[in-house]
Formats: C-alpha cells, structure tokens, sequence
C-alpha cells in the first residue's frame, strides 16, 4: 500500500490542512550540463531564465498528411493558450523497409511541422518512438518487424540493430531543431510507457540506456523524459520523469457516466515519492478517448470528455501542480491509408477539442479559459498542494466537496482551493462557504451574505492574495479568466456559471474607492472588510463592467467568458526563436476564433475567423494609442463603451459554393476480382512456401501462410490455392486472422462459396464453407481467399511480441477428406511489398486488391475502355469492384470550408460490404457498413482539391451472394468559415503510370 507511504511524505514536510507552509530547501535549477536554455527545479521548467508552464496538447503530424495545413491548427492551438504541443513521430512510416534508408520525405518530412510550431509560437515535446503505441499498426514499429526475430522493447541484440538507425537519424533531425539551435523543441522523449513487462522479463536498463546514449551522440542536449503509464516509477533515470493517466476510461457508450472515485488524488504523494527534485509532469492526460470498431462515435467520445470533464479533472490537475501537462489528443486527426491498427477505425478524432475537420469544439472554449488563467497566474508554478487526503470538507464544512489547497512556497502570498464534488458520479448541486487564511486575517466567505454553488460535475478554483499587476485579489469566488494592465488601469476578467452567486474582494491602502457600474445590468452589493479590504458581489449574468480605482473589473457568464481572446504581438524569444509572450497584451471580445494581433502606428491588425454571417460585435481592450483596428484587413467602425474601450461590428463573409452530386456523375467502373477467372495467372504471385518462421505463433500448416512473413503489412491480402481432388472434398474449413473487424470472402475457383462478415470483437474466425457439389477425383481446383487486414496490433507489453500477431491462414483442412493432394499456396499484397510502389503517399496507403496493385486509385488512369456503373448500383454479386469519376472544385479564397464523403447505409442492412475512398490516390476512408460506426470521412483540403480537378474512386467488396450497393455517397461541408488561415497547397498527387511487374 503506497497511499500511507505518501501520506507520511507530505507530513514529513510539514504540509498542514490549514494553509501553514514549512520552511521548504531551496533546490537549484536541474541541467545536466550539456545546455543551460531549458533547466528545471521542483517546481517548473525554466527556459531562457523564466518559468514556464508547459500547458500542451498532442497532435501528430502524420494524421494530417497536407504540411500546409499545420499551421492552421497550430494557431489554434495558440489561440486557445497553450505554449506547447507533443507529437509522435512514426518509425513504421519512415522505414518501411529495412536497410533502405530512413526517408524524411514528403508527408514523411517533420520540417514543415516543426517550422509551423515555431511560427505558432509553440514548442514542442518531441516523442520519436522507436515505440509510440498512439493506436498506430505495429504501435509504431515497421512492419518487418513481424518476420525479424528476437524480442522486441528490450536489450535484446536484434531488436537495437533494427531501431539503432532510426533512432540516430530522427535524433538528428530534432538535435537541428531543438531550442539550443534556434528550433521549437524543448523536451525529448525516450520510448513510450514503458512500464509494463511480459513475464518473466522486467525493466531492461541496458535498453533504457542504450535509448538515451543514441540521442545524446546525436546532438539532442535538451532534457530527456519518459511517461510512464502511471506513476510506477519506471524508466525513472531520465531528466525529467512523468506519467500518464486516462481516469474516466474509455467507455464512450455511456456518456454521461463517471466512476464516484474517477478524480485521481494521489498523484502528487506519488510523484512526491518517485521524482521530487522535478515539476510534476503529466506527459499525457486524456483529452478524449478512441473508439473502437463498433462503437458509438466520436461523438459521444466528445461528450463522455467534455467541457465538464474538463472542469473537474483539469483543474484537479492543476490541484496537483502540474506544471507540465499534455492533453492527448488535443487534435486527432486521420487514420489514412492503413496507419490505424486494429482498435480504430479511419477517424481519429478521438472526441478531442479541436475536431477532426479542424473546427472547434466547445472543450477547446474550456480549455481556453483555463489556459489564460494559468498563463497569467505566475504563483501557480511555484505552489504545491498542503492537503492531500485531507481534502473533503476542508475549508468547506461540507462532507460532499472536495477543497484542495495550493500554496505559493517560493512568493509565500498566494493561495489556490480547488473545489470538487466528493463523489465525481453525481450531478447533484451544492451550496457552500469557504473560510479561507488571507493576508487580512481568516475571513468566511460570501462575507456579504448567501451562498456560493457549485453544480454536479463542475468544479472552482478560488484565489486567495491574488496578484494582478498592482491589484491585489484579496480574494475571487468568481474564476480569474486573464488581466492584463493597460494604459496604468488593471483589467480583471473573472466569470462563472450563469446565474451564479459570487464575490471578489480587493485589498487597498488606506484610502478604499467606490465601485461602480459602468456597463451592462449587473448589479453589485459591496462591504468594507477592514484592514483595507472591500468586497464586491455580484450574479455572474452576461457581462457587467465595475471600475474601482485603478481596477476594471469584467464580470462574465461562461458563455461570453468563451468570447474573449488574449493576442500578444510576437516578440523575439531565445536564440532566434519566434514566441509569443505574455507581455504586451490585447484583449479581444470576438466570437468563433481570433489568431493574431499586429501593432503598427497606431492601428491594431487582427486576424482571426467567422463561423456566421450574423454581424459579430468585437470589444477591444488595448492601450488608447490604438484607435483603428482592422480584421482580416476590413477596418471597423469603431465607437468607445463606457468603459473607454474600442467596439465595432464586422459580419463574416459566407459565400455559397456548388458541391457535386456524386450520384449523378459519370462513374465507371470494372471488376477487381478477376483472380476468381479461369484464365487468370497468379504465376508472378509471391509463392508462399516458408516451411519455418520466426514469428512467435507457429505455423499449423505444412508452410507458412502468415502474410508479414512474405513482405504484406497492409490492406486486402489474396491467398491462391492450388490443389488436385481426391474426389471426398465436401467443403473447406479455413482460420483466418486479420485484426479487430476484419472479415474473409471464399471462393472455389469461380464459385463464392462464404464469407465471414467480421465482428468489432474477433480478430480471427474459423469458417466451414460447403462446395456446391462434390469434386471430380484428380480435378485441379483453386481456392482464392480474401482477407483484409486490419492493422498489426501494438505492443504495450515490453518484452512481448503482441505486434507479431499474424495476420493470414492458420488453418485449413478440407471437409469429407484428408487426402486432398498438397498444392501450391501463393499470396498478394500491396504491390511490391516491402518495396511498394507509390513512395509519394508511402507503404500502407495501397493494399493487395487487384485494382490497387493495377493503381486504378490514381489520378490519369484511363478507364475509357470501363463500363458505366456506379457504387450506388454495386454488386449484384460477392466480389469486388472498382468505381471512377472525377469532379471540379472551385472554392472561392479566404474561406475555410472542410468536407467530408459521407454514406448513408446502416450497419442493420443485411447485405455486409466494405468500401475504400480513395481522393487524389489518398486511401482516406474504409467503411464497413455492418459493424461501422463512421459514416462521415472528412478529407482534408489539400487531399481534396479546391480549385481544380478531382479524382475518386471507391472499392466495393461485397462479402453476400446477393452482392451489395452503396445507398448513397455524398460530398459535403462540416463547417463553413471565413478564414484568415493561410493559402493550403496541395499534398503531392502523383497520376497513374504503367507500373512494372504488376500482376
């Protein structure tokens, strides 16, 4: 049992439940020696001297495959807060083929990513593997890992052979773009939870070292970290050691429901017992969760993790003084073309703040409020938590909330108390009052009367001897949102729930001035406390302004709390390094989103975005010497509110566009399983004759039929057959492994004879399939079966080979005989395996499907000698086909409008099939209507061409006799934005040429 263990700690130093701090040891910066830009102590990272909190959010690089669009989100990102992102970087897809180089090319290229960053003005923790998990096949490793021996997450010699050149080359790209040498990146992670171990191997620390030595002697000099899957002290020998933690799970089929125990209390005696002597970094706190195949929808994921989960387990993350906290995911993204193992399907929106079409959900408001208030609250990143464990009722009297106290130790001033329901599973409302130390003596408050609220599922965070320029919040029930000082006058933006009871108090000097309403309906009581005190109370409804003295108070509703954005004009930062700082402030009440704010002679120039046509009123709190303003270049007509700020209204510009209809274009299309057809030759096939392997599964059949062992990772998969009748074969029993949702059609020689429709559940079935008659002794017959794969499963679990799991035929026999002569068994995949064809869009975008092997996908091929046909009308038949049509786009500039390919089928529709969506080439979308759940494939503008020509294509396999059909396809808006983003360039779409080889 730890929990004593911790409990004990925070005694020994003295942390009481009433608020008196004990004399702490001044602990240096921590540097390792090797640069002396980004240290650290127990408290927070320290860059370039200046405390900073690391407020970040993962988004990876590869699930958005257009470099042009990075910046877009990044910005977003900005926006909202943060000064920081972490990304993954995928082994698997910069070296899909072992000994061929390590390739930094096109999509593949972090150069662009790293460069959006820098121009955002965020920086980056970077986390290159060779392990990442992150739902990827193989979780991140190659697929040739499947057929290299040894196990893998170890010391072991054949494993650091494989990743020692990665390694060494990704190093060296983020050595050239860390923050020593003017870049983005300040952190470096070194594998990825490497926390659980398969019996009976435990934690590896040559592995461990070996890791760290590759990224020093490849110049990366900023400090290394590892996040552990939970405070389990592994892998602790690193700089800065951090965890990982998803309280509310997984279970997006139950929104609405929390465990009564979710909130996570015991990270701070944990980390005060693995990692004192640094910041409690958090280096992934769930922002959302993935669904699985048969789910319920990101959507429902967006709930389960919403703006109230963000309320109550963000701030109780802050009551554990994280000062080092990532949100994962903060954008998701696409799992394109084959990039997903077998838990996910296409979207990887993964309910996250920023959606998968890159508009913003409510969480990303909620976050921003907490940003901003992080960001300017200093104290924060030098307070610790006194009260852990004794935290219900404290301060509260109130045996339903939870009150965790935060004490400045470094500025002995201020106070935080985090207020939380006791039980997370409720939605009941509490009333309270707190009775809080302040510089002016213990004080109950509401002092003015009534009581404070707090609703189920919310929770506050009140300060206590608040600094705000040189404002002194003796106290605020109402939450700080920002302040800023401008023109010598404080401004304080405080807000809560609409309807709520709240009170702020100021300490003056001697001489207290009078508070008064200058705009909006509010109305305040106030009372003088003594000692220079005086308290304001107010109902947090709309907005309502109050000056008193040099202070300006803005009092906010949530809603309109969620308008306000703070921009800060970029300054020079480090060593060449761009970031927006906290200095200089302006204050912008403007709607969907603003992204930048440029000062020049007077004039402020913003930029920002309009999700409406209905006028958007900005309110602009600046230093008086700006008396123009400007947004996205149009000038605002500007008045002065009675608080003496600028306001003026600008109505975004939506002009209406003509989508195709995909249904009423000329599709063509042709068969693509002409493999079933009796002059067909497999003779260029792979002959799948492995008579051992090193896969850790052994074969049950007399050779091996493992797909990874011939050069296959991804997509469809086509086995061939060839055997002589002994006359008995009555049908044939095959077990096919394929992943989570895969499914398996048979056919004998041209006759379907089944097919297993998959389950979101089974990663491997077993199916008897009857021949149609009994077969002719010594007659030559061909089995042809198609199987998709799903992905290579991850490997959580060091020391094991989880990600080897094969996928292919593990066993067949036939039915009425065991006679049947031994044939031939050949096996196709994405053409050219290993050495695949398109290095443009990389190895898992084509599968083995014989219109993906002839490039039917790609833009240019003529399909002039097709039939007309359309995936609406489909199959009459089990099969496959291929479908073609091309479509003009003409999006007219400065707009923002994402699309999406959207079906319509149910997965209750009898008749199971499955559909690739290929856009310029791009695989981005596979839709399985039987076990779904996504129906809506967003595909991101410069995938889709917006000013030009456009080709589609779609693979229908229809795995019933009765065949199957597309009820309908269509392209539609997700959004539709004016935009101040900038010009998106087009992924590279390279057309069709005659291929070599292809078979």
């Amino acid at each position: 049992m730890l929990l004593p263990k911790f409990v004990a700690f925070l005694a020994a130093l003295g942390t009481l439940a009433g608020g008196q701090r004990s004399p702490r040891l001044t602990r240096q910066s921590q540097t390792d020696v090797l640069q002396n830009i980004v240290t650290w102590d127990q408290y927070s990272l320290i860059i370039n001297g200046t405390r900073v909190d690391v407020f970040s959010g993962e988004i990876h690089p590869f699930r958005l495959p257009v470099p042009s669009l990075y910046l877009d989100v990044l910005q977003k990102v900005k926006s909202l807060g943060f000064s920081a992102i972490s990304a993954y970087f995928f082994w698997g897809l910069h070296e899909p083929k072992r000994g061929a180089g390590i390739s930094f090319e096109g999509f593949r290229d972090l150069q662009p990513f790293f460069d959006a960053a820098k121009k955002a003005g965020l920086y980056v923790i970077a986390r290159p593997g060779p392990y990442i998990n992150a739902e990827v096949t193989g979780g991140g490793f190659p697929g040739w890992g499947t057929h290299t021996s040894g196990l893998w997450r170890t010391s072991n010699a054949s494993y650091v052979e494989a990743y020692t050149d990665y390694m060494t080359s990704i190093g060296k790209v983020l050595a050239k773009n860390q923050i020593t040498n003017g870049g983005p990146i300040i952190l470096v992670q070194v594998e990825n939870e490497y926390s659980g171990f398969q019996a009976p191997y435990t934690e590896d620390f040559e592995y461990e070292a070996n890791l760290k030595s590759i990224m020093r002697s490849s110049g990366v000099t900023v400090p290394l970290t590892v996040n552990d899957a939970w405070p389990g002290s592994h892998y602790t020998n690193v700089d800065i050691y951090g965890y990982d933690s998803y309280p509310n799970g997984f279970d997006c089929s139950h929104p609405d429901v929390w465990l009564s125990d979710a909130v996570p209390e015991y990270f701070w005696g944990a980390h005060l017992g693995i990692n004192p002597q640094a910041p409690n970094a958090v280096y992934e706190f769930q922002g959302g969760a993935f669904d699985p195949w048969g789910g319920f929808g990101y959507e429902s994921c967006a709930q389960l993790l919403g703006p109230a989960f963000e309320r109550v387990f963000y701030k109780n993350q802050f009551a554990m003084a994280s000062t080092v906290l990532n949100f994962y995911m903060l954008y998701g993204g696409t799992n394109w073309g084959g990039i997903a193992h077998p838990g996910v399907y296409t979207s990887y929106d993964y309910g996250s703040a920023i959606a998968e079409d890159r508009t913003l959900r409510e969480k990303a408001y909620e976050l921003k409020l907490q940003a901003y208030f992080r960001s300017v609250s200093p104290a924060f990143l030098t307070s610790q938590p006194t009260n852990i464990f004794a935290t219900q009722g404290s301060f509260t009297g109130n045996q339903a909330l939870k009150t965790t106290q935060l004490l400045d130790f470094v500025g002995n001033k201020t106070a935080f108390y985090v207020v939380r329901q006791t039980d997370a599973s409720v939605n009941d409302d509490q009333t309270y009052s707190l009775t809080l130390p302040t510089s002016i003596g213990q004080l109950t408050i509401p002092t003015i009367g009534g009581s404070l609220a707090l609703n189920g599922k919310d929770s506050k965070i009140h300060v206590v001897d608040y600094s705000a320029g040189s404002t002194t919040v003796l106290y605020s029930t109402g939450e700080i949102l920002t302040w800023a000082t401008i023109d010598s006058t404080d401004v304080i933006l405080v807000y809560g729930n609409k309807g709520e009871l709240h009170e702020t108090a100021f300490k003056f000097g001697a001489a207290i001035p009078t508070a008064n309403v200058v705009s909006g309906a509010g109305k305040i009581k106030t009372k003088l406390l003594g000692n220079g005190g005086l308290a304001l109370q107010y109902v947090t409804s709309g907005q309502t302004v109050v000056r008193v003295g040099n202070v300006l108070l803005y009092i906010l509703d949530r809603a309109n709390a969620y308008d306000f954005w703070v921009l800060n004009p970029a300054t020079a930062f480090g060593q060449s390094f761009v970031h927006s700082t906290q200095k200089n402030p302006i204050i912008v009440k403007g709607g969907y989103l603003l992204r930048s704010v440029t000062a020049s002679a007077g004039a402020l120039q913003l930029t920002g975005d309009f999700n409406t046509t209905q006028p958007v009123t900005f309110e602009i709190i600046a230093p008086q010497l700006f008396q123009a303003v400007s947004v996205n270049g149009a000038k605002l007509a500007l008045a002065k509110t009675p608080q003496g700020t600028l306001t003026g209204q600008r109505a975004g510009s939506l002009p209406p566009i003509s989508l195709p209809n995909l249904a009423s274009l000329p599709w063509k299309t042709a068969d693509s399983l002409p493999e079933i057809q009796p002059q067909y030759s497999d003779a260029s096939w792979t002959v799948a004759d492995h008579k051992t392997t090193v896969n850790p599964t052994p074969p049950n059949t007399t050779v091996v039929l493992y797909a990874g062992d011939y050069g296959f990772h991804t997509g469809s998969i086509l086995w061939r057959h060839h055997f002589a009748a002994s006359g008995l074969e009555k049908g044939f029993n095959v077990g096919v492994q394929g992943g989570a949702a895969f499914g398996f059609s048979v056919w004998l020689d041209q006759t379907f004879i089944g097919s297993w429709k998959g389950d979101g559940a089974l990663s491997n079935f077993n199916g008897t399939f009857s021949f149609p008659s009994t077969l002719s002794k010594d007659s030559q017959h061909v089995l042809t079966i198609l199987q998709d794969h799903m992905g290579n499963e991850e490997n959580w679990w060091a020391a094991g080979e989880v990600f080897k799991t094969p996928r292919g035929i593990l066993s067949y026999s036939f039915v009425g005989t065991d006679k049947t002569a031994s044939g031939v068994w050949k096996v196709a995949g994405n053409l050219g395996g290993e050495d695949y064809i398109d290095t443009t869009r990389g190895a898992l975008n084509e599968g083995g499907l014989f219109g993906e092997r002839q490039g039917w996908h790609l833009p240019g091929f003529n399909d002039a000698s097709w039939v007309k046909g359309s995936p609406m009308t489909g199959l009459r038949h089990a099969g496959v086909a291929f479908y073609r049509t091309t479509f003009t786009l003409d999006i007219p500039a400065g707009v923002d409008y994402p699309m999406a390919l959207v079906f319509t089928n149910a997965t209750a529709t009898t008749a199971a099939f499955r559909a690739q969506l290929f856009v310029n080439g791009y695989q981005f979308g596979k839709y399985v209507n039987n076990i779904g759940p996504q129906k809506s494939f967003p595909v991101p503008q410069g995938i889709l061409n917006y000013n030009g020509q456009n080709t589609l294509a779609v693979s229908l396999w229809a795995l019933d006799a009765a065949g199957g059909h597309v009820d309908s396809l269509r392209l539609v808006t997700t959004a539709r934005v004016e935009s101040s983003m900038g010009k998106v360039a087009n992924a590279p779409s390279p057309g069709w040429v005659p291929r070599v080889h292809v078979f």
